[in-house]
């Protein structure tokens, strides 16, 4: 039984390396693209818009929680993902699209990131890695 080629040691031996980590750059692609758009161009939120945040921001960190095995990578991803947030916030303020810098999403992107980089500390922690051998 052949193995498939690992992509660098920091991610865990999937089968699909590929999808599982092309996924999760969607993902941070979205948010990426979601962010910048115009303020005029987004639909009425449902919910606050601090709990889109949260969740979006949570569900990367938790990506990378799935898809990193080690905690070195989870530690300098989710710093990443801060920054991210942050730098996001600047850049709504500096386009002049109809949105603006919102510290306190910022600050629900960085509660985002340490609540899905808890979920290293739970026994989801290798979920991904068991759905794709199958188990």
């Amino acid at each position: 039984m052949s193995r498939a080629p690992r992509i660098g040691r920091s991610l865990k031996p999937f089968k699909r390396p590929w999808l599982w980590a092309g996924l999760w750059m969607l993902a941070i692609a979205i948010v990426v693209i979601g962010s910048l758009l115009p303020g005029k161009d987004l639909p009425p939120l449902p919910v606050s818009d601090k709990m889109e945040h949260f969740v979006a921001y949570a569900v990367l960190a938790a990506g990378a929680v799935q898809l990193f095995a080690r905690r070195l990578s989870w530690g300098f991803i989710c710093l990443l993902l801060v920054l991210l947030g942050v730098g996001l916030e600047y850049l709504q303020a500096s386009m002049k699209l109809g949105r603006m810098l919102d510290r306190n999403d910022a600050l629900a992107n960085t509660f985002g990131v340490l609540i899905g980089l808890a979920s290293a500390f739970t026994p989801l922690r290798d979920a991904l890695l068991r759905l794709d051998r199958g188990g």
